[in-house]
Order: structure tokens, then C-alpha cells, then sequence
């Protein structure tokens, strides 16, 4: 199993580190690990150049995670590829249990695993609602995005299928690519924490966009009008989209932003007519 690890950076020199030390950490070593500096201004490539020259770093002018990630994929040589945030790390044996899981399943193409949430340096438990499922989850993906990227390996031959991330979205670009994989492929789930999932600082894409549901919104129009949705599938997804949008409408009415109401007034009754 050829394993590529792809790891999106911006001005996160020193989170980046550990980052990569978790990678090289690893009981399984990956075939190769790729970092893709959108844009960094701090020292990230003196840092890797001096710290690790076995790392393939390839610098790009700021256009966001998506953008960056795709970039990593297609410079990946790998079957496989396993995304890690910058800010996150791998628990040691990470790489190693996905590949046996994957190898004991043969037919599965993306495999994800629990978590361990640290929030400002402290060990939290998070909310049951964000505890992983596996196998045809779908529907667990609708309200809010069910697979950390940091957690994933997915097979190549997944994104010739889907396509890449969305560029277009500057937020939740994770949640409609989860949507348009599991609209099509089960996942496999290690139940066990395999990463340590960071949070709690400013440059978080979380804390950067207010209303994060608006893009989950757009990620949810997407996948209803390509038509490509089971029956089922198709009527959960409309029936989150409503509501979402209704939760949105309440906001902005209270906000008083006129254009924005009459815009989710009408996408709601466009959905429940």
C-alpha cells in the first residue's frame, strides 16, 4: 500500500513542525509527504528545508485549504492519500492501523478514525453528536461534517470519480466533499482516537467565517441538483437544507439584512412547494 500524506500550511511554521514530527513519528512510514504553503510569509521553508529535507514542499500565492489540497493530490504518488491539517498531529500507530483495517477490507476506498479533541492546549471530550460512524453514512454527514480531515485516507481512484475539493467554497469545503463520497462509497472507521485534533486558536477557518451553515447551505443545493442522490438520500438532504435554511432566515431577520431574507425566503419555498 502506497501512502501520500498531504498537509495544507499557512503561516503555521511552529504548528507545522509538530505536524511533520507526528508524520515521521509514525510505526508506518508514508511513501512520501507533501506540504503545500498557500502563501506563507513566516520562515515555513527555511524551517523544512533545515529541519526536513525529505519533505517535498511546493509554495503557491494564497487561494485557500481547497485549493491547496488539490494541489497536494495531484502531486501525490500514491494510492492512497492522508490529509493532515497543520495544526493537528497523529498519534503514532495512525498510519499503521489504517492500512491494516484497509487491507483486512480490501473493498473499502476511504477509511476514517475517532479523534482526541484538545482545546487551548487542554484535552476535552467533544459533544455526542460529533462522535464517528461508519459504513453508509450519508445521512450522519447532512448536519454537520461527520469526517475530520486529519482522520481520513481516501483512494485516489475516489477523487477521478467525485472530483477534488470545491475552490469556490471558503468554508465547509470538507462537508460538501464528505457528501459527494458518501453518497457513493461506505466508510470504514477505526473506533479507537488516532489524532490529536487542535482548536481553540484564531486562524481556525471556524473562527474566520460567521455563519458557517450558509456554505453547508451551498454544499447541500449542489448535491440536490446533481441528481444523482438514492430517493432516500435525496429527501434527507432537501429536508436539511430547509431547515438550515430556516435556522439561517431567522438570523438574518433579526440582523435586518433585507436582501439576504428575501433570497433564503424564496430557496425555502422553492424546497417545501
Amino acid at each position: 500500500m502506497s501512502i501520500s500524506v498531504v498537509i495544507p500550511t499557512y503561516n503555521r511554521r511552529d504548528l507545522l513542525r509538530r505536524a511533520l514530527l507526528s508524520v515521521f513519528a509514525q510505526t508506518l512510514l508514508p511513501t512520501d509527504i507533501i506540504v503545500i504553503d498557500d502563501g506563507s510569509t513566516d520562515d515555513t521553508a527555511a524551517m523544512i528545508r533545515a529541519e526536513f529535507p525529505a519533505v517535498r514542499y511546493y509554495y503557491q500565492e494564497n487561494q485557500g485549504v481547497s485549493s491547496a489540497r488539490n494541489l497536494g493530490i495531484q502531486q501525490a504518488t500514491g494510492d492512497w492519500i492522508a490529509f493532515l491539517d497543520s495544526d493537528d498531529e497523529w498519534l503514532p500507530e495512525k498510519l499503521a492501523h489504517q492500512q491494516a483495517a484497509l487491507t483486512a477490507k480490501p473493498d473499502s476506498r476511504i477509511c476514517h478514525t475517532e479523534e482526541q479533541w484538545i482545546r487551548n492546549g487542554i484535552r476535552v471530550n467533544p459533544a455526542k453528536h460529533y462522535a464517528k460512524t461508519g459504513g453508509w453514512i450519508f445521512t450522519d454527514c447532512l448536519p454537520l461534517c461527520a469526517i475530520s480531515p486529519s482522520t481520513v485516507m481516501i483512494h485516489r481512484s475516489i477523487f477521478t470519480a467525485i472530483g477534488l475539493f470545491d475552490t469556490e467554497l471558503p468554508a465547509c469545503e470538507d462537508y460538501d466533499l464528505w457528501l459527494r463520497i458518501t453518497a457513493h462509497y461506505p466508510v470504514l472507521l477505526i473506533a479507537e482516537p488516532q489524532i490529536k485534533k487542535h482548536g481553540g486558536h484564531a486562524d481556525q477557518l471556524s473562527q474566520q467565517h460567521w455563519g458557517m451553515d450558509r456554505f453547508r447551505i451551498v454544499a447541500l443545493q449542489k448535491i440536490i441538483a446533481g441528481g444523482q442522490l438514492s430517493a432516500d438520500n435525496q429527501q434527507a438532504a432537501v429536508a436539511m437544507l430547509v431547515r438550515k435554511a430556516e435556522i439561517y432566515l431567522n438570523g438574518m431577520i433579526k440582523r435586518g439584512k433585507t436582501e439576504e431574507v428575501h433570497y433564503y425566503q424564496q430557496l425555502i419555498e422553492r424546497f417545501t412547494a
